[in-house]
């Protein structure tokens, strides 16, 4: 009879400690969650939340996204995606700039090393830009009552307004430096994402509660639930997805004997972007937005106008929303994979092995070869995140209103994504952990 591994956790020592410290982390992350940001207007904040219109449901998305810091304006309110979005913008730069891309390629450890450290003094300003962009809109969802009291940049508004602004970019610095303690002491490389994991999980329990409480719409949670767990299993199936490229490697003299060539696979995956275009995409969309935001209340009609016009069709407020989010995900889903497998390069990589692909030269060409087959798979993966990405907006119009806030919350794309893909990957690593200790037993046989 084969022996579970879950046993093994609490006996290993070192697994046993890393599984504490995490779970501490975590404890303490959802603790500073209930802080609220100084100066707060929770009636703002609470008609807004329980506004049926389309604000109300993208800040439903938010709220979900941010583990329900968002519904209390928390310190945290922009947890850790400044962060994100300054790595992405760094990544993309690199095919831009040709001397990041040689910094990287020349030196991999000092470019990994210059890449974090520029991401975090990137992270400062993207997160002071998050948090007036987060305050203007929010005020805007609320018909222009001001969501934190006595914002603003002159006389006797600028020293409470920096201290809102401090507080909040404090709160996001603070949230990456426990997601770094994670990586570092707790589950490794796995700290941002389960900070953004233990976000969504809480508010959970809480989002299922009030989409069962409707009785006289009781089928839609039985609707809900049956969409729920089929995108859970095509998310999975799409995630595990991959084309498995034969590849040949030479056979090497053991004393004066020479071991046959032996035949392996260069496993390419379907979708190797993972969440980051749908995280991209929506900062793309609503960055248009938050910029109106700052115009909707001009005293120029022109202006006004206009701005009113892109902050209602960029706010989620308007139908081509849904058809401008799905076409930028595609997109982006393959702009993204194409950075990240050019700078694989696994032309190089298999040509200093000695490898080589049957019928393709070694080096340039198997790269093109492997570009081209790479960009192949990634179709069906990108329509698959463009469909999951819409999929709220979808069950949003055509459910009853009443519900429709809780059935977004339950069903949001990028939350789904989040939990399935840091789920398997903390299995991976703990299985991993568990062969490093000498157990061969796996988590989930």
């Amino acid at each position: 009879m084969r022996r579970s591994a879950w046993r093994y956790l609490w006996r290993s020592e070192d697994i046993r400690k890393k599984l504490l410290i995490t779970l501490l982390l975590l404890v303490i992350y959802r603790l500073a969650g209930n802080i609220p940001v100084p100066g707060i207007d929770r009636s703002v904040i609470a008609s807004i939340a329980t506004s049926g219109s389309a604000t109300g449901n993208l800040f439903g998305l938010l709220d979900l996204l941010s583990g329900g810091t968002v519904s209390h304006f928390s310190i945290l309110a922009m947890g850790v995606y400044p962060y994100i979005t300054a790595q992405i913008i760094l990544q993309l730069l690199m095919p831009i700039i040709p001397a990041l891309e040689r910094k990287m390629k020349e030196n991999p450890r000092e470019g990994q090393i210059w890449m974090e450290k520029w991401t975090v003094i990137l992270t400062v300003p993207m997160s002071l830009l998050s948090a007036i962009g987060q305050i203007n809109i929010f005020s805007s969802f609320a018909g222009g009552r001001p969501v934190v009291l006595h914002f603003g940049f002159t006389g006797a508004n600028l020293v409470p307004t920096l201290a809102v602004l401090l507080s909040m970019m404090g709160g996001t610095m603070f949230a990456i430096w426990l997601g770094q303690l994670i990586s570092e002491y707790g589950i490794r490389n796995q700290g941002l994402s389960l900070i953004i994991f233990a976000g969504i999980v809480s508010r959970t329990p809480a989002n299922f509660a009030n989409l069962l409480s409707d009785k006289q719409n009781w089928w839609v949670s039985i609707v809900v639930l049956i969409v729920l767990a089929l995108t859970i299993f095509a998310i999975v199936f799409v995630q595990q997805g991959r084309r498995n490229v034969p590849v040949m490697f030479p056979g090497r003299r053991v004393g004066n004997r020479m071991s046959m060539p032996v035949r392996s696979n260069l496993p390419l995956m379907v979708n190797m972007a993972g969440m980051i275009p749908l995280i991209f995409a929506q900062s793309i969309l609503t960055f248009p937005a938050i910029i109106a935001s700052y115009f909707v209340a001009s005293k120029t009609q022109v202006i006004a106008s206009f701005a009113g016009g892109v902050y209602n069709t960029f706010g989620a407020n308007s139908p081509w929303y849904g058809v401008m989010y799905f076409f930028m995900v595609v997109i982006f889903t393959f702009f993204y994979t194409d950075v990240l497998f050019t700078q694989q390069n696994y032309g190089d990589s298999l040509k200093k092995q000695g490898a080589q692909i049957a019928g393709v030269v070694r080096g340039a060409p198997t790269q093109k070869y492997l570009t081209k087959v790479q960009r192949r798979i990634t179709l069906p993966g990108a329509l698959f995140l463009g469909i999951v990405a819409v999929l709220p907006y979808l069950l949003g119009s055509v459910l009853p209103v009443s519900t429709r806030g809780s059935s977004l919350l339950i069903v949001s794309s990028a939350g789904l994504l989040i939990v399935v893909g840091v789920v398997r990957d903390t299995f991976n690593i703990i299985d991993t952990e568990l062969k490093l200790h000498g157990y061969d037993e796996k988590l989930i046989s």
